[in-house]
């Protein structure tokens, strides 16, 4: 509506539109499409802030397709998202490590695949650090690829053997019954003799990346992309303890309601649940 006081045919005039375009605009009616637009930006808003941007319009399409029950084009999403200003947080770039000397090696059984038939047929594992303050905590966790859920993960203080053979009990007390090739890089915790004792009691295989090959463990980079891009990353943390709850929460998210497209828009559980 053009304010009081001001002529119509000066506004257009500046506007540079016809009068006829004005009065047309004015008279226009919201189509059912133009409906369905408004809810649809108001619940991409609604994510949007709730998880703090992490969104981005391929995600995004999932969970709106799963709240309109029908399906929705990627490209009208990112239309949308551009036209409410949405813009999802961006991962930053992993620091390099300082090489280790390796105790035994394995072969890269794996090869980069990395899709599994069935839970528990391949495991990926990996060590991360975080800081709090000034200084840092250690996660390790293992990936099961076939529905990428993460089937256990344990934090400390210390970037030790006892750490990563912590994560192998704790997934093995949950599926005791588990023998899969299990994928790893080169760290100094990987290629000790005691975690290769620990999975061959098991029956386990182990695979390792080759040197320099970090693609070669990549499911598990992207995990851990995803923990900092959408929960580290956006906030400092000033004590173990913060930061050990904010592990937990996201992963608990992650597996139980964070949508993936390659998974048929279920979640890790969902589609870890449908596989067995």
């Amino acid at each position: 509506m053009i304010a009081e006081g001001f002529s119509t045919q000066l506004v257009c005039e500046i506007a540079g539109i016809a009068r006829s375009s004005y009065y047309k605009w004015l008279k226009r009616v919201d189509t059912p499409l133009d409906i369905e637009n408004m809810v649809i930006e108001e619940e991409m808003r609604r994510l949007h802030t709730e998880h703090n941007g992490i969104y981005g319009y391929r995600r995004m399409r999932l969970y709106i397709q799963k709240f309109m029950k029908k399906p929705i084009n990627h490209k009208r999403i990112y239309r949308l998202m551009n036209k409410a200003k949405l813009v999802c947080v961006i991962r930053k770039k992993r620091p390099a490590f300082i090489k280790s000397t390796p105790l035994y090696t394995a072969e890269n059984i794996l090869n980069r695949e990395f899709q599994a038939s069935a839970p528990n047929k391949k495991w990926a594992t990996d060590v991360t650090e975080m800081k709090y303050g000034n200084k840092k905590l250690y996660l390790s966790a293992i990936l099961d690829l076939c529905d990428g859920s993460i089937v256990n993960y344990v934090y400390s203080k210390l970037n030790n053997n006892g750490l990563v053979m912590n994560t192998i009990d704790g997934a093995l007390e949950k599926e005791p019954q588990a023998t899969p090739l299990l994928h790893s890089d080169r760290g100094f915790q990987y290629t000790s003799h005691a975690f290769k004792r620990r999975i061959d009691t098991q029956g386990m295989t182990h695979s390792m990346s080759r040197v320099g090959r970090c693609i070669d463990n990549g499911p598990m980079e992207s995990f851990w992309g995803a923990l900092k891009t959408e929960m580290y990353y956006l906030k400092k943390f000033s004590t173990y303890e913060e930061l050990a709850s904010a592990i937990d929460n996201y992963i608990h998210f992650y597996n139980t309601k964070r949508l993936q497209e390659k998974r048929e828009g279920l979640s890790p559980l969902e589609y870890r649940a449908k596989a067995f």
